[in-house]
């Protein structure tokens, strides 16, 4: 019966759309008394509340000997809390049908809880929320439990080509930076259940949180919610990011490098990336067009040239990850490892040409149609409306940034692609990850080959 509850929410959440999902979908704004910034957006669509709070807590406030610290810290914090044990809080959330989740990134951390939205359920699973807030247990036994189970899914995943391509890419371009610090099994067993307390002690506090409530809630009644989350947090002053990465002229990275890992895996796991943009350039939204038409769409370039017409990957895709700090450019794709060659040869020649030349202008045109077209989809339901004002309130976008998002779509030119990838994809400074091919020939002058070993 406990479980039934909150399957209801979600079926209920899965068959109703949301009225308030559309362009002119309005965000109050606001700060609370403990210095909490607040986003609410009211939608009495569905009869539910969805509360998400988002803390300055992410990987990017890790050293590189605590790598993972951030993840081990958040997976704590509904596993106990003041007088109520980890059994006592799951059975108290499911008697009312509340769904409670956590989440970390590289630049935030945090947890979320829906819950229907009669103030009986919302007191009992408010009432919950409140002590995982202010007081997490952080008991030895369950932390030392979490952390074997994080170091197990670790050893799994360092077995995978994709993990290994990542992680290699990752390291390359942020040597010396939070995003590029990596969790180790080792490094992960010698974080202890004191380290996740003090990290949550600095960085799970009021000041520099952000506090978004989507649902079936008037102002008054969001005012009075933010107040209470908002009390419930711990005090301090909020911290501050590590300095940003090098971006035009990267620690490491003033050649091309090519790193080549064996693995016994049937496919070669391609990876390329180099170190693009922060979520809050200029050039977002035509980074936004472009990368649709060179690789984010199933109708781009490099779909239509490493698919299409030359057969080497089933997919292949190109992708931006703008962040609070420059984030990365990426292209992925996996082929036979006899042709993996010829599939990188093709897919930088494709890079290349895009950054020469440009897209057309029936390339934009339609690429413009599709992003216009498809965004309001992204707010089609509570849960999408809930991720996207946190955003906004995590990256000081503008309380417009919603409604005007397809204007600025349309508003893209063939010359600020040009432009703004010219500024952010650098092809001297690309680096490439190949897993599980042959080993490199020869490098060509002015380039840098690397070998490494998993």
């Amino acid at each position: 019966m406990m479980k039934k509850f909150a399957w209801l929410i979600v079926a209920v959440a899965l068959s109703v759309g949301v009225a308030s999902g559309k362009d002119g979908l309005k965000i109050e704004h606001w700060q609370s008394g403990a210095g909490v910034k607040v986003l609410f957006v009211e939608s009495s669509a569905l009869p539910i509340l969805d509360v998400r709070l988002d803390f300055a807590a992410g990987s990017i406030f890790e050293s590189a000997d605590k790598a993972g610290l951030a993840a081990l810290t958040n997976v704590m914090l509904n596993l106990g809390a003041g007088d109520l044990s980890e059994a006592e809080i799951s059975n108290r959330l499911a008697d009312v049908g509340a769904l409670l989740s956590t989440h970390v990134t590289g630049d935030s951390a945090g947890l979320s809880l829906r819950v229907l939205s009669t103030p009986e359920k919302q007191e009992a699973a408010l009432e919950v929320f409140t002590h995982i807030l202010a007081s997490p247990r952080f008991e030895a036994d369950i932390f030392e439990r979490e952390q074997a189970r994080v170091i197990a899914r670790l050893k799994d995943s360092l077995t995978r080509p994709g993990t290994l391509a990542t992680r290699a890419l990752t390291a390359a371009l942020y040597p010396d930076h939070p995003y590029g610090f990596l969790p180790t099994p080792e490094n992960l067993a010698d974080i202890s259940v004191e380290d996740a307390r003090q990290f949550w002690r600095r960085h799970y506090i009021a000041e520099g949180t952000v506090l978004s409530i989507v649902g079936d809630l008037d102002r008054a009644g969001a005012e009075a919610l933010a107040e209470r989350l908002s009390e419930a947090l711990p005090t301090g002053k909020a911290p501050t990011l590590p300095e940003p990465p090098h971006v035009m002229q990267p620690i490491r990275q003033s050649a091309r490098q090519e790193i080549r890992i064996p693995h016994p895996a049937s496919q070669a796991h391609i990876y390329l990336g180099t170190v693009a943009i922060a979520r809050d350039d200029p050039d977002f939204f035509p980074v936004v067009v472009g990368n649709y038409i060179l690789g984010g769409g199933f109708v781009s370039r490099l779909m239509g040239e490493v698919r299409e017409k030359s057969g080497y990957a089933y997919s292949v895709y190109s992708n931006f990850s703008p962040q609070k700090q420059a984030g990365p450019f990426e292209i992925v794709l996996e082929t036979r490892k006899e042709q993996a060659d010829d599939a990188l040869e093709l897919t930088l020649n494709i890079l290349s040409d895009f950054l020469d030349k440009g897209p057309t202008a029936a390339e934009v045109a339609a690429a413009k149609a599709y992003l216009s077209g498809s965004f309001p989809l992204r707010l089609d339901s509570n849960r999408k409306i809930l991720g996207q004002v946190a955003a906004i309130g995590v990256y000081d976008l503008p309380l417009d940034y919603l409604a005007e998002y397809r204007k600025h779509v349309e508003a893209v030119r063939i010359a600020d692609i040009r432009a703004a990838f010219s500024r952010h994809v650098d092809m001297e400074r690309l680096v490439t990850v190949v897993v599980g091919a042959a080993a490199a020939q020869e490098p060509e002058a002015g380039e840098e080959h690397a070998i490494s070993e998993p």
